[in-house]
Order: structure tokens, then sequence, then C-alpha cells
């Protein structure tokens, strides 16, 4: 008998199936690579600077809130106001006046401080003084007022007392000077007695 013995396939052209496909161009593929990373990095970036600042500001190391910091509603401690100082002579309410008398004689002279509504302070006649000042305040007129320019005085000479008064009357600044040179200054001098000495006691008027 004849045998036949199949024969071999014959080889035919070689197929790239089941082969890993290779690209034609590797740059392209790093280049595509770079340009995800830039824009993942972009988008981090621009996501975190959306935060205000203040939303950092007031966190600690801990993640709690420091008492008072970048708080408007608490003050700092520098600007809480203190507590006042006790109360001085000269910071008390009410009318204020020194009075200072010089060659007055018979023990009158002296500086004094005379405190009125309420009274006190170490004037002679404290009670007297404030009455004496009271009577002849007005709406209008200044109780310290000078002799006005161009008062005819009589050339009489009450003696060589003087006397300065500064200080706050009725909501006004004081500083008046008197003396007991002629008539009219004798008159204004005596108008304020007794927060000036009484010297007519003594026959100087």
């Amino acid at each position: 008998m004849l045998q036949v013995t199949p024969s071999s396939p014959r080889p035919g052209p070689r197929s790239n199936l089941g082969r890993p496909r290779r690209s034609l161009h590797p740059h392209l593929t790093r280049l595509r690579v770079r340009l995800l990373l830039i824009a993942t990095a972009a988008t981090a970036a621009a996501s975190s600077s959306v935060l205000p600042a203040v939303a950092h500001a007031d966190i600690s190391p801990t993640g709690m809130t420091p008492t008072g910091a970048n708080r408007p509603d608490i003050a700092p401690a520098s600007l809480l106001p203190l507590a006042p100082s006790p109360a001085r002579d000269e910071d008390r309410p009410g009318d204020h006046l020194t009075v200072t008398v010089r060659d007055a004689g018979g023990g009158k002279d002296g500086t004094y401080q005379l405190y009125c509504h309420p009274g006190g302070g170490d004037h002679p006649d404290v009670a007297g003084a404030c009455a004496a000042l009271d009577r002849r305040a007005r709406w209008g007129t200044d109780t310290f007022a000078p002799v006005p320019g161009g008062s005819i005085c009589t050339m009489q000479y009450g003696g060589p007392a003087t006397a300065h008064v500064t200080g706050v009357w009725a909501g006004r600044r004081v500083n008046a000077s008197y003396d007991r040179s002629d008539g009219c200054q004798i008159a204004r001098w005596d108008r304020l007695v007794p927060l000036l000495p009484d010297l007519r006691q003594q026959g100087r008027s």
C-alpha cells in the first residue's frame, strides 16, 4: 500500500497577534506623563488658595482656637480700662479755689484751699466764703472781674495787703488779683469777704 504521510503545514507569513504593541513615538508618552503631573499640581495649589487666610489664623498647632486670638469681640489686655486712681483733693467735684493772701497782718496771711458744693478745704471760713461767692454769682457776670477801666475811684489807701485767687468757679477758670490801693480796689476786695480776710475791722478802709 501506498502510505501517505501528512505534510506539515507550510509556514506562512508571521503574524503580530499576541505580541505587545510597541509605540512608534515613546517621547509622546513621557510628555503626556509630565503634562498630567503639572495639571495635578496646579489643581492642588488652586484648591488650597481658595481657603481664606483667616480660616487658618485662629488655629493653633493643637487644633484649638487660642483664647482671644483674632477675636474682634475680645479686647487685648493693654486696651482694657484701668482701675480709677484714688480720689485726690484737686479731683473732687464742685468748685475749687486757691486763695493766697500776703501782707494782711494779724495772722491772716497764707495760702488756703476752698471747696464749695460740697464745702471743704483748709480755708478759715469755708461756709462763709462759699456763701459770699454764691451771693455774688449772677448769670452772665464774672464774680472775679477786675475794676472796669475808666472808673472814678477815691484816692483812698487801704494798706499793703494783696490777694491772688486761682481755680475753678461755676465751671470757669479763675485767675484774679486783689489789692487795696484805692477806693475801687478796696470795695472789690470787701465784696468777697470772708473769701478774702476782712480788713475793715483793723481800720484800714
